[in-house]
This record gives C-alpha cells, sequence and structure tokens, in this order.
C-alpha cells in the first residue's frame, strides 16, 4: 500500500471553508487524486469475529480501530493488513470499544470503553475514556463518567487542540476533559441528546454531532463562555439512516458513516443546511469511517451477525476495511 503520510494537510485544510473546497479535487489538499485511486485498497483485518466499530489515523498515516471484543488494531503507514495492538488484559481493562481517536498534538489514542457488548453489564463495569501512548501503545489514563448510567461511551473529538469531549448515546450527555484534567465534566445533558452518536469540529470551531436513533445531524450551540446552550437540528437534503461517525474533511465539511444505512457520504454544512451527498454505498453496517491521503477507510461491522437469530451461529468473518477514494464535490 501506498505511504498514506498527510504531514499538516488536516490542519491546513481545516481552516478552508466548504464553499472554498466546492469545484476543487479534495485530494488535491491532501495527495492527488491519481494517487488517492492507486492507495484504495481494502484492509483486511487479522482477527475472528472482530466486529469493528470506530476508526481514526495520525498524520503520519497509521489507522487505528477499535473493536466490540476490545481489541484495539493497528495498521502502520505502509501496511496492507490490520494487526491487533493492544489488547484487553487486567492492565488496561478494556472491554468493548466504540470511538476511537488518534491525537497528534499530545501523542495519545483516546478510546471509548464500555462493558461488553451484548448483554447486562456485570457489576461494576464502566464507561467512560481511556488514553494509550500513541507509540508504545501503553496505558496513559482513564477516566470513568461520572455520575449515574445508563451510560455508553459513543465517540470523542477535540477542540482548540486540547479541549476532548465524548458522546454519551444512552445518557443523553456530553463530557468535557480540560487540558490536564484528571476527571472528566458534565458539558451538556438534554433529553434531545439521547441517542447522540458521532461528535466533530468544523474549521471554525463549531461542534456538530449526529443522532443514531433520530437521524439527525445538529450543532451543538455555545454561549459566549463556551457552555452549553442548546441544539440546532440541520434540515438534510435527503434522510439519513442511523447517522454514526462524523469526521472532518476541512471547513464544514464532513465524512459520516451511516450503519443501518449501509454508506458513507459528504455532509456539507451551510448555514442550518446540510447537504448529504452519498460516496460510497452497500456496506454491511458501517459503523466508522476516516481518511488519508484523499481516500476514505469505511468499517464494517456486520452487526447483524451479534443480534439476528437468522445470523447469530453463523460465521462474519473475514472483516475488511473498505478504501475508495474521497471524490471531488458536485
Amino acid at each position: 500500500m501506498a505511504d498514506r503520510s498527510r504531514g499538516r494537510c488536516q490542519d491546513i485544510c481545516g481552516k478552508w471553508t466548504a464553499k472554498a473546497l466546492k469545484g476543487l479535487m479534495l485530494a488535491s489538499c491532501i495527495g492527488g487524486l491519481s494517487a488517492a485511486h492507486a492507495a484504495a485498497a481494502d484492509i483486511p483485518i487479522n482477527g475472528s469475529r472482530v466486529f469493528p466499530e470506530s476508526i481514526s489515523a495520525d498524520l503520519d498515516g497509521n489507522i487505528y480501530i477499535g473493536s466490540v471484543s476490545g481489541t484495539v488494531y493497528r495498521v502502520e503507514s505502509e501496511g496492507k493488513t490490520a494487526e491487533p495492538w493492544i489488547v484487553p488484559g487486567p492492565q488496561n481493562g478494556l472491554t468493548s470499544l466504540f470511538g476511537v481517536l488518534a491525537d497528534e498534538n499530545r501523542g495519545l489514542l483516546w478510546v471509548c470503553n464500555n462493558p461488553p457488548f451484548g448483554g447486562p453489564p456485570p457489576p461494576g463495569a464502566k464507561s467512560g475514556l481511556k488514553s494509550f501512548d500513541l507509540q508504545s501503545g501503553e496505558l496513559k489514563g482513564t477516566y470513568d463518567f461520572p455520575g449515574e448510567g445508563p451510560f455508553a461511551c459513543n465517540d470523542i473529538t477535540i477542540r482548540n487542540l486540547a479541549d476532548l469531549y465524548v458522546t454519551d448515546t444512552a445518557g443523553g450527555r456530553i463530557f468535557h476533559l480540560a487540558p490536564d484534567a484528571e476527571k472528566l465534566e458534565l458539558f451538556a445533558q438534554d433529553p434531545e441528546l439521547v441517542g447522540v452518536d458521532g461528535i466533530a469540529v468544523a474549521g471554525d470551531g463549531t461542534i456538530y454531532i449526529n443522532n443514531v436513533r433520530m437521524n439527525l445531524v445538529q450543532r451543538v450551540n455555545l454561549k459566549a463562555d463556551g457552555s452549553y446552550a442548546g441544539l440546532t437540528a440541520l434540515t438534510l437534503s435527503e434522510p439519513v439512516n442511523g447517522p454514526d461517525a462524523l469526521r472532518l474533511v476541512g471547513g464544514n465539511l464532513f465524512l459520516q458513516a451511516e450503519g443501518p444505512g449501509g454508506r458513507v457520504t459528504y455532509v456539507e454544512v451551510e448555514g442550518d443546511k446540510a447537504k448529504i451527498i452519498p460516496i460510497r454505498t452497500g456496506l454491511d453496517s458501517s459503523p466508522g469511517v476516516t481518511h488519508v491521503d484523499g481516500v476514505a477507510y469505511a468499517t464494517e461491522g456486520k452487526i447483524g451477525y451479534l443480534f439476528d437469530p437468522a445470523l447469530k451461529d453463523k460465521n462474519p468473518d473475514p472483516f475488511i476495511i473498505r478504501a475508495f477514494p474521497l471524490p471531488e464535490l458536485p
């Protein structure tokens, strides 16, 4: 596989507006369209019954995948296979992973850890964040969700290089971890947040979320002091079906994975509206997407094999990360 290194291009692209990106090939900022086509090779995951969830990439082009089994898989920048990298054990307390996010600024991989998936949580099980050294995989920190459940730590984003925000799908909350803080604090709790899933920050610092239960994309409104001021549901150009991951491409342009919808789309925000542009369909319940060097990488969760009686006893292997070039905006 071609080198997926992006340098600091994502930082540059993040300052562009989506309008400025229109009419340009996105890959001109992150690698060149012909190179993207050459690099768009699917990546098999080395494991059985992996059930991958979220996916993230660092600036060197290494890719990180969380899984329902609790293992973090990694694809090195010139690698062709996702290999087990951080494996659950007593020393790290990993159980079942949803969101993962590479934090290049602090050299950390953040993960959303939850009780074992698919059954009632065992006594004392926690939901929350864990951080690992981006080079060694060593556990660096554990940040349990405060308060009373239900909890489901789902996705993570970073604002202003150091303020971390994490969604709680079951509890309808967003938690905040301030720079150098030792514990999470409640940022927002709202009945309208029940079902919140993906979260990402636009180039101008605006926070956007999606809601997997209500099929919404929303802007998180802030007061002058940065505190929560409610939500604005964006008017979508077409319906979405189970929106999950949300990843910034640049300016006000995002990638979004739809699990039940089996697709990845662009979400191009303009004011209180968002244009939904499908760019890959036919995926097997995709819960995560990221991009490197002009190529999108989407996980296929195959979640039906965990819940559908007709599939539950069948073998879901192999699990493959689907790769496809980021297309030019229409």
